[in-house]
């Protein structure tokens, strides 16, 4: 599959990983790194053979480039000839060569659906795929029939599985000085979780997480509103209320026209990432290489990240955007941290590990209180329900790969009235690399039900806790279930082979495949 050039998440060494996706890497010679490739794509070097030129490339025309040193590939309708970029793929060649000669979207969706391949591989842009004359709708009439909030069903997303969700609906009504946009879900699981709202001059977007789809709703809104707006979720009957104020207090003749992908409810895995500029607050030291960021969201903006999900950050470097994924943290263990100075959830935390030697960390770290950092909306395939009824909470993290934990710490010590006990085990190289050690410790002394193992594979002399890498031994004696029969939740997360070998373990020692979730995505 194409892996166009980034580094794996968040770096080669990092335990903060979102997607392993079972692949291996390959080595790469010397001067075939990230950087590298940006520097050939800067030289002014003809990478696609065509000097310049664009085309239009046909089906059979795509088939011809196929080999290693002539190698073609379409993602989402644009062709790239991915020759120059073989030596400097992470997988290999041979992952690259499966799209070889065909349309790689699919494969290429699998594993970094995020990447920004537009900027990555611009150079290698050979043109777009040949494609059929359509006819465009007129969407005059269309701006008429959107005044109910209801499209006709002829022009409904049938990219709906049969076996998906309700297709939800909306409607809207507006008094002198506010304009309300209702969504039916037709579902009971629906919070403020599940909707992220962004809203800029006069682009309207609501994308509503149901299940394992996303229904968006996107207009252009027939008058101007302000920034802030609220919103509101009746969950017993999963209806959505979006409260916007108007400019002016004039009467609104329809809501607004359709704009791209309007009234879709199409599959997660298939929907683009929507991404919205966010203002670095605050940046402080938690350990010598470990740092605690804080951005604010944009006033016209509502999202909260589910626990256990992650996000991806996009920053320009040398003329190209890099994408990295995070998992947002609290800003704290403690129910009692107070927000700078906004109210709730207009924040996001993340716990990010700098690599001198990185290319996206070192960026990340040189920015100023101020400065803006594109965010994107959640993803990831931990739900929420795996806390019901649950008895035994048990957590293994390595490094970074303590923040997934984070969330799941203050969520269940607060709102899971049947939990009996947490544990958690915490393996870093040192002392000076133990994320938040004060926290936990004062977070353990405070609540009884949770118990904080800290391991190290490199201690002083003077340690007295714990040490050495992930073992039987150290699990078997750590990891006990309350009851034979008790509820068991197991979360593990660190670099690949720690999280690959914290599996076998569990295995080992009689934990279910439904008893563990690992954050590999």
């Amino acid at each position: 599959m194409l892996n166009v050039p980034s580094q794996s998440f968040p770096a080669p060494r990092s335990q903060q990983r979102v997607a392993a996706g079972g692949r291996s890497k390959v080595p790469l010679k010397q001067g075939r790194s990230l950087m590298d490739w940006i520097r050939l794509t800067k030289s002014g070097k003809d990478l696609t053979g065509l000097k310049g030129r664009l085309i239009e490339v046909t089906e059979e025309e795509l088939k011809k480039h196929n080999k290693k040193d002539d190698c073609w590939v379409c993602i989402r309708g644009f062709v790239y000839n991915v020759s120059p970029y073989m030596e400097y793929h992470p997988g290999g060649e041979d992952e690259l060569m499966r799209a070889a000669g065909s349309d790689g979207t699919e494969l290429f969706d699998q594993v970094h659906r995020w990447v920004n391949y537009e900027s990555m591989l611009k150079e290698c842009l050979v043109g777009r795929m040949a494609v059929k004359p359509t006819v465009l709708k007129d969407y005059r009439e269309e701006e008429k029939k959107v005044l109910n909030g209801m499209l006709p069903k002829s022009q409904v997303t049938e990219t709906l599985a049969k076996e998906g969700p309700s297709y939800p609906s909306y409607d809207w009504f507006q008094t002198d000085s506010l304009v309300t946009i209702a969504i039916y879900t037709k579902q009971k699981d629906i919070n403020l979780d599940s909707i992220i709202v962004d809203h800029q001059d006069d682009s309207f977007r609501a994308e509503t997480i149901i299940k394992d789809h996303l229904y968006l709703i996107h207009i252009g809104l027939s008058h101007e509103v302000q920034e802030d707006f609220s919103v509101r979720v009746i969950e017993s009957v999963g209806k959505i209320e979006i409260v916007l104020k108007k400019k002016e207090n004039t009467s609104w003749n329809f809501l607004g026209h359709p704009l791209e992908n309007h009234h879709s409810l199409i599959p997660r895995k298939d929907t683009g990432l929507y991404y919205r500029k966010c203002q670095l607050i605050s940046k402080e030291d938690v350990t010598h290489d470990t740092r605690l960021f804080c951005l604010m969201l944009p006033p016209s903006t509502h999202l909260q990240v589910p626990i256990g999900q992650h996000v991806y950050l996009r920053l320009p470097i040398t003329g190209t955007e890099i994408v990295k994924p995070y998992t947002p943290i609290s800003g704290s263990l403690f129910s009692e941290f107070k927000e700078p100075v906004l109210p709730n959830n207009k924040y996001i935390y993340f716990l990010i590990k700098i690599y001198p030697t990185g290319l996206f960390t070192p960026e990340l770290d040189r920015l100023q209180i101020g400065d803006f950092v594109s965010v994107s909306s959640p993803e990831g395939n931990f739900k929420i329900s795996a806390f019901q009824e649950l008895e035994d909470l048990f957590l293994l993290a390595a490094g970074t790969g303590f923040t997934p934990m984070v969330k799941i710490l203050n969520y269940a010590l607060t709102d899971i009235p049947t939990l009996r006990k947490v544990k958690l085990m915490f393996f870093n190289k040192t002392e000076d690399d133990i994320i938040w050690r004060s926290q936990l410790e004062k977070l353990a002394f405070k609540d009884k039900r949770l118990d904080v193992e800290f391991v190290l594979s490199a201690p002083t002399s003077e340690w007295n806790g714990k040490q050495g890498h992930i073992s039987p031994a150290l699990l078997s004696e750590f990891f006990k279930r309350n009851l034979d029969k008790s509820k068991v939740l197991v979360c593990i997360c660190g670099p690949v082979p720690f999280t690959e070998q914290g599996i076998r373990l569990l295995h080992d020692l009689n934990f279910s495949k439904n008893e563990i979730h690992s954050f590999t995505a």
